[in-house]
């Protein structure tokens, strides 16, 4: 199988190398770039791979831009140290991602996948791409308009405490402790708000991660969470979002 990888960090093609060669020795990384033009530049000249690695944030730009100025048919592998909304953007398009710093198992759970995917007859991987790319690139809110009494006024993000549901109705909470009735669901709000931000920790709430205090585990492997303005019931992280939320707070 021939290999090409995109990546700006001469050690860390060198180590994705090395642990390709330890998975299979028949594998073979006929060319590494570190760029989107020399990228550009060797396909349009006609190089041809069986699969890409792609580091997403190269020295030149974001490598989606390569997607811009050429259609590639290869199936690609992203690799990235961080943008954890781009990585929920390509499961949701099941495109295979590593994880910097990146681990034998991983690698070789990627490269399972890849040929599952071969076998499938998986011919969506360019279409997916391009969801993928709108999905980082999208735009979030950066405040919300608000009405009280006959007064109509606009709130920042940074000034939101959190959202959250009571009876059907939604609000929003700002960092003085105000509410404002808004027209948002909380399901249509995880769409408008920046997710490096905000994290929906249960059915009622979605957090501003500047208004945590402090995080404890709690019964049931749940977590608590020490902040202004939110009652006991609503501090609790569901089991089901703990992991979202401990890899969100790390993010």
């Amino acid at each position: 199988m021939k290999v090409v990888i995109i990546e700006d960090e001469k050690l860390s093609a060198d180590h994705l190398t090395i642990l390709l060669n330890k998975i299979d020795a028949s594998i073979v990384v006929i060319e590494c770039f570190d760029s989107i033009k020399s990228s550009v530049t060797a396909f349009k000249e006609g190089l041809n791979c069986d699969l890409i690695f792609m580091d997403i944030h190269l020295a030149d730009g974001n490598s989606f831009e390569i997607f811009n100025q050429i259609q590639l048919e290869t199936p690609i592998i992203f690799t990235t140290a961080f943008d954890n909304y781009a990585i929920q953007a390509f499961k949701q398009n099941s495109i295979d991602y590593l994880l910097k710093p990146i681990s034998l198992q991983d690698l070789q759970f990627a490269l399972d996948k890849f040929q599952k995917q071969l076998k499938s007859g998986n011919n969506d991987l360019v279409s997916s791409i391009a969801a993928a790319y709108q999905q980082m690139n999208k735009e979030y809110k950066t405040r919300f308009l608000v009405k009280l009494g006959q007064t109509i006024d606009t709130i920042p993000v940074e000034e939101i405490h959190h959202f959250e549901t009571k009876e059907s109705l939604s609000f929003l909470v700002t960092n003085k402790g105000n509410h404002y009735l808004i027209d948002y669901t909380l399901d249509q709000l995880e769409t408008m708000l920046h997710p490096k931000n905000f994290f929906r920790t249960n059915r009622k709430i979605i957090l501003n991660i500047n208004s945590i205090e402090k995080v404890s585990t709690y019964f049931n492997s749940r977590l608590s969470i020490a902040c202004k303005f939110l009652d006991t019931d609503a501090r609790i992280v569901s089991r089901d979002r703990v992991q979202d939320f401990k890899k969100w707070l790390d993010n």
